[in-house]
């Protein structure tokens, strides 16, 4: 077998110290819980802007919903094949070679994951929180840091609390929301007409423009499902669960989100839901009165701690994996004695995200990113070409439904997603690279540490 690089552990000579705990339910709870956050309720607004007719929003969900399908197939072979904590680091690791993991991995810990949870953390205790109470502005802080540490807390002290907490979440916005969609369906006194007025506009270039630009708002309403992956090394029977898991979590998804959709659209017309940046809550107010708004209010917040425990329930065991590498610091590789957390990657990706929501940093960069965690994206469906070619002895539990086609559309999805950031937002796209780049000399610096270890 060819011997890998220096500090790079083979498949076969991979850690495991994380026990298999995570079930097929813990899998379809971390998809549907990481994926639904506050998106299905911001997000409409924009896409009516750009998509006047009902038919066309309800098809750009539909797209978003089957590219992001197409991109969970890609990534069930890659888990199925490489069962390991780590998820799409490992991937484009051995698709691609350590560096370009470990840019992957340095912008997830430095901007992309922890910036997520700043917002979300920020977001809770400044936003949607003083819909209940007036707190001042220090006090906000304060909360967002607790929210933080509660989180880090639970998935300290093992899989299990971070997963039981996750799936009560989860549960609990799922079997919300779709009440939310049956109060407004049954006793909103609305119009089925429409569902189908105004009719789309003939076709033209500007709106398969207008729609792509729809597209790549609602794909960020789905984004989240990829962190399954990332716990494929704490999963039963990854083989089987996590496609599946994935392939439930999707489908879920796609089917509730469609409904809320249909529920908006049967009380407000198109151009009342592209003026209302809070439709949800202008829906339950018009029929319940104020406390609709606070229904709304609560659900978000239960939302977004859901979308924030799924990363701290996650994103870790990509720092574990790069440590075990020998690319990160060394001690996020140690698992805790008693609960069999990778404790220390927790506690420093938490400690991390509330500095920057304390700085007010996060926002910016977060912004930044956006471009490059769309090409990692693209690289990572990318790696199903790769390691079929690279690896064809590799046992290979579930392979690609589609393939080529499913995976080669979601990198065009992804590689439009950048393109369009790119054309749009050039500065931004350029900061995002600036901050991925900042990673070369971390890169050479544990490589170097990595390589002095192994021959010593």
């Amino acid at each position: 077998m060819k011997q890998p690089a220096a500090g790079i552990s083979p498949k076969e000579e991979q850690p495991s110290d994380l026990p298999r705990v995570l079930t097929l339910w813990d899998i379809v709870g971390i998809v549907v819980g990481g994926v639904i956050g506050s998106g299905i309720f911001i997000v409409p607004a924009a896409i009516a802007s750009n998509v006047t007719s009902p038919l066309l929003i309800l098809a750009v969900w539909v797209t978003g919903g089957i590219l992001s399908f197409f991109g969970a197939l890609a990534f069930s072979e890659l888990g199925a094949a490489y069962p390991q904590a780590g998820g799409s680091y490992v991937y484009l690791r051995e698709a691609y070679g350590p560096l370009v993991s470990f840019l992957f991995g340095w912008t997830l810990f430095l901007v992309i994951d922890t910036g997520a949870i700043a917002t979300l953390a920020v977001a809770f205790s400044s936003i949607y929180l003083p819909h209940f109470f007036t707190m001042t502005p220090q006090v906000q802080k304060l909360i967002a840091v607790v929210f933080v540490l509660a989180l880090v807390s639970i998935n300290y002290i093992g899989v299990r609390w971070g997963a039981n907490v996750q799936n009560l979440l989860t549960a609990i916005k799922f079997t919300a929301l779709g009440g939310i969609c049956f109060v407004l369906l049954v006793f909103g006194k609305g119009n089925t007409a429409n569902f189908v007025s105004p009719a789309p506009e003939s076709f033209s270039w500007g709106l398969v423009g207008s729609f792509g630009v729809a597209v790549v708002a609602v794909l960020w309403a789905y984004k989240g499902w990829e962190a399954a992956t990332y716990s494929a090394g704490e999963t039963k029977n990854p083989g089987k669960n996590l496609p599946l898991g994935l392939f439930i979590g999707i489908v879920s998804v796609i089917g509730i989100y469609i409904v809320t959709n249909l529920a908006y659209l049967y009380l407000f017309p198109a151009e009342k839901i592209a003026q209302s940046e809070r439709v949800a809550s202008d829906a339950m107010s018009l029929i319940i009165g104020p406390i609709g708004a606070s229904i709304v209010a609560a659900l978000i917040l239960i939302s977004m701690t859901g979308a924030a425990n799924q990363i701290l329930l996650t994103s870790p065991r990509v720092y574990y994996a790069m440590a075990h590498d020998g690319l990160f610091f060394n001690k996020l590789k140690s698992v805790h004695r008693r609960f069999l957390t990778p404790h220390l990657a927790i506690v420093t990706m938490g400690v991390w995200s509330i500095i920057l929501s304390v700085s007010g940093t996060f926002e910016q960069l977060f912004t930044y990113v956006v471009f490059g965690q769309w090409i990692f994206f693209g690289m990572t469906a990318g790696a199903v070409f790769i390691l079929r070619k690279k690896r064809p002895d590799l046992p290979r539990p579930y392979k690609t439904f589609g393939y080529p086609v499913t995976p080669f559309l979601f990198i065009l999805a992804a590689l439009f997603i950048s393109f369009n950031t790119l054309i749009n937002e050039f500065l931004n796209a350029l900061a995002g690279l600036a901050i991925i780049a900042l990673g070369l000399p971390a890169f050479l610096y544990w490589r170097k540490k990595s390589i002095s270890k192994t021959e010593t």
